[in-house]
């Protein structure tokens, strides 16, 4: 998994480079952004679940 996620940074940041050399958005470049987002959307909907069930367990009455 580690060394999966390097390869995936260096391209990143190789299609990084040659984006500012040319001043457009390659694939690369989506695919990345669209990773994060999910990953966001996904560490965002568990907070809010675990938020939420320890909310609901806890005894006012």
């Amino acid at each position: 998994m580690k060394m999966q996620l390097e390869y995936f940074w260096i391209r990143y940041s190789a299609s990084r480079e040659r984006d500012f050399e040319r001043g457009e958005v390659s694939a690369t470049t989506v695919v990345m952004a669209a990773a994060l987002i999910a990953l966001a959307i996904a560490v965002g909907a568990t907070i809010t679940a675990r938020v939420r069930d320890k909310a609901n367990s806890l005894d006012l009455g």
